[in-house]
């Protein structure tokens, strides 16, 4: 019996006992799409938080106001009542391995220009934004490089608020007023998209000073450094560590988080939920496993004199095993294939229908799917064709 003669044996049960075998395959089918389907929404996920979290590059080292534990996160309950100030910023920016920084407040505020008016976030920064952040300015030139605590009257708008505000008109040159104060723009951004829900497009950047003043404040909500590499970005958060734990009485009341920190607990993170819902997905593998195993449990029984004649004709116990296990492979490679179709379908469906979801199909996903599918199956139809390998010829040529 060559390969030949076994696929076309194989073939011809598939098609004489069709509704059986469809219904062991179709069991397969429903376990692979639902792994493929899963793993292509968690690999989706996972790309695009770890999209979101180096949107502004990887090096950046955040210090925030107030300690991590278990009673708060920083800068909100829980937290220390130290405060980041612009004296702080300065002190890290000399920091060995600090490319530059950026000291930073952010509130919303009414930004009107004619009788136009729109309610943005407004971000006080530094004249460094452009570098450390990664973002570009499209027209003009972002804020001028101050002295921290100088106000000046000069605004910088994200493309959405330059639409809203002067359509299809410069805007390069006007005046805008941003809650009580006029200010002059002289930039307008490129566009950055959305970070973590917020619209990075439709925001105002004005000097820091002027954001301290606008909101009533006195230190800054985040201090962010430019570690040369991510590699010394570790580094550079350990110094900062030591430095805020000196200027600070010698008490740890910032939490420092880098974002190579970031990534990884993200990615470990949306590893494990992913890896966690395959998983439960999997379950419906084994559903077509034991139909496979049933299906062919059957068929066996019912065939005995038609093995007991293939072996009295010469077959041996190895080829009868290759038949049963030819017929249990094909049966849930044909699963498998459709699993893949369906699941890979869906995932492309979903990115389509549902806005934010970016589901990917990884090529190891497919890869890994169809060999679970088919050694589901092999597996499975082991003992049925075991059983049958093992027939004697008289005896089953004797069977009704």
């Amino acid at each position: 019996m060559n390969l030949g003669d076994l696929l076309g044996l194989s073939l011809e049960a598939l098609r004489a006992h069709r509704v059986r075998y469809g219904l062991s395959a179709l069991a397969i089918t429903v376990g692979v799409a639902a792994v493929v389907l899963m793993s292509s929404i968690g690999e989706g996920a996972r790309r695009f938080i770890l999209g979101q979290v180096t949107m502004f590059g990887t090096t950046i080292v955040g210090v925030h106001p107030g300690r991590v534990d278990t009673r708060g996160v920083p800068g909100n309950l829980g937290g220390s009542a130290r405060k980041l100030t612009l004296d702080d910023a300065r002190a890290l920016r000399r920091i060995p391995g600090v490319m530059d920084a950026v000291a930073m407040s952010y509130g919303t505020a009414l930004v009107e220009h004619g009788e136009r008016s729109r309610r943005v976030i407004v971000y006080g920064t530094t004249s460094q934004v452009p570098r450390v952040w990664l973002m570009p300015v499209a027209s003009g030139r972002f804020l001028p490089d101050l002295d921290w605590d100088r106000t000046s009257p000069v605004a910088v708008l994200g493309p959405r608020v330059k639409r809203e505000l002067f359509g299809g008109g410069n805007a390069l040159g006007e005046i805008v007023r941003i809650g009580t104060a006029r200010y002059r723009v002289i930039g307008v951004m490129e566009a950055k998209g959305q970070y973590l829900g917020l619209d990075m497009d439709d925001a105002a950047y004005i000097p820091v000073a002027n954001a301290l003043r606008l909101f009533n404040r006195s230190e800054v909500a985040e201090i962010h450094l430019m570690a040369a590499s991510m590699e010394q970005s570790t580094d550079v958060a350990e110094r900062a560590r030591h430095l805020m734990i000196q200027r600070h009485g010698g008490e740890e009341d910032v939490t420092i988080i880098t974002q190579k920190e970031a990534l990884v607990m993200v990615d470990n993170v949306v590893r494990v939920v992913s890896g966690t819902v395959t998983a439960i997905a999997a379950i419906s593998l084994l559903v077509g496993a034991i139909g496979i195993f049933t299906i062919l449990w059957i068929v066996v029984q019912e065939r005995i004199q038609e093995i007991g004649l293939v072996k009295a004709l010469g077959a041996k116990r190895s080829q009868i095993l290759a038949w049963y296990l030819c017929e249990a492979g094909l049966t849930a490679g044909v699963g498998g294939v459709a699993g893949l179709l369906i699941g890979a379908g869906g995932a492309a469906l979903l990115s389509r229908v549902v806005p934010g979801l970016e589901a990917y199909t990884p090529p190891i996903i497919v890869v890994l799917a169809m060999g679970m599918a088919i050694g589901v199956g092999l597996i499975a139809g082991v003992a049925p064709a075991l059983r049958a390998a093992r027939m004697n010829p008289v005896e089953a040529l004797r069977a009704e």
